[in-house]
């Protein structure tokens, strides 16, 4: 099997895909396989795909401005010279299947293929991976153009169509590794009988996370509580510096594995990107949520609010964020009553796994061929 995934721009769009690529290696009936993964020169993905040793194919792309100007017209000639580009990369990798998982780079590659089958010289099936609760524009505009959209998430304003279903999100094989809290909390040098919340921001951290654990810490963490901060690159040193006195705290900058922070955690403060709702999810760990405010379309506060909707997680908006209310929320998902009810939903929402579901997806297709369109 030839498969070409697309995507780019975060990682909430490169992530999956990855994730994907390795379901597919993994999968016996797909050999002899070659994964190939289209995208931007300068994206998240230029310095990630090639890391995973996934061949990376660059083409232009451009987000689309959303009113009518010089700015369109500039992106609209960016997009259309990335859909020459796409046209010959395509043609040289002739894919069986093509994945887009999102970000601006799918609308060219999209548009391309789909080209590459009015033509007649393609029968690969095309899909776009949807990891987020809203829809990003680039996906609005390609979901015409696929064979099937999948869902990280279910959409709550109507019902499925035909054509749709809820894959959830796919992340690596890694993050679902049996790792017992206590093997966890000894790697990262943490008490084994406190109670462990995490606060991560990803890997140039979260400035208001920060701040707000920071000033909840140097008041006086709860009693058998201890906070562990991935403060990320941007804010590691002047963190670090901050809470050296307090021993309730263990600082780092990053973590190259984070299912060892999750396996540690009793709670996990984080953003509500789709890569952590995957890891969440994936890891059966308690959140509470604070969505980055200036995302896309304010896409993660409707990913947090769909994932917390099932009860495996608190929500708070980033502008209501500080010290006494940290302090609150953590009071009340470390009850141990509700905590135990966050966890047994995120048990249950764990023992499915996306990647199953997208391998099962793909298998069925062979008894039905896309006609060429």
């Amino acid at each position: 099997m030839r498969l070409v995934l697309t995507g780019g721009g975060t990682g909430g769009h490169v992530y999956p895909a990855l994730a994907i690529a390795e379901a597919f290696a993994a999968e016996p009936a797909f050999a002899p396989l070659r994964v190939d993964f289209i995208g931007t020169r300068d994206g998240l993905e230029a310095r990630i795909v090639p890391a995973a040793n996934v061949p990376l194919h660059a083409v232009h792309a451009a987000p689309l401005a959303r009113k009518i100007s010089f700015s369109l017209l500039r992106t609209l000639a960016i997009n259309l010279r990335g859909i020459v580009d796409a046209l010959r990369v395509l043609h040289r990798l002739e894919p069986d299947v093509v994945i887009a998982t999102g970000g601006y780079v799918s609308l060219p590659v999209l548009v391309a293929m789909r080209l590459v089958r009015a033509l007649g010289r393609s029968r690969a099936r095309i899909v776009v991976l949807e990891p987020n609760a809203a829809a990003g524009l680039t996906n609005r505009l390609v979901a015409p153009l696929v064979d099937e959209v999948w869902y990280a998430i279910a959409p709550s304003a109507r019902a499925l169509r035909a054509r749709e279903t809820v894959v959830g999100i796919p992340v690596r094989s890694s993050m679902r590794r049996a790792m017992s809290d206590a093997e966890a909390r000894a790697i990262l040098g943490l008490p084994t009988a406190a109670t462990i919340v995490v606060a991560i921001g990803g890997s140039q951290g979260a400035r208001s996370i920060n701040e707000a654990v920071a000033g909840y810490i140097e008041a006086g963490v709860a009693p058998g509580v201890h906070m562990l901060v991935i403060a990320g690159a941007r804010d590691f040193a002047s963190l670090a510096g901050r809470l050296a006195s307090h021993a309730d705290a263990t600082v780092l900058s990053y973590l190259d594995d984070p299912r060892i922070a999750y396996a540690a955690a009793d709670l996990v403060v984080a953003r509500a990107g789709a890569s952590t709702l995957g890891e969440l999810a994936a890891t059966a760990t308690p959140a509470l949520l604070v969505p980055y405010p200036y995302a896309t379309a304010d896409h993660q506060a409707h990913n947090a609010r769909a994932y917390a909707a099932g009860g495996a997680a608190r929500v708070v908006a980033d502008r209501d964020l500080d010290a006494v209310r940290l302090r609150a929320e953590l009071a009340a998902a470390l009850d141990p009553t509700a905590l135990a009810a966050m966890r047994a939903v995120a048990r249950d929402a764990s023992a499915v796994d996306p990647r199953v579901t997208i391998i099962a997806r793909v298998k069925a297709w062979s008894v039905s061929k896309p006609e060429p369109t």
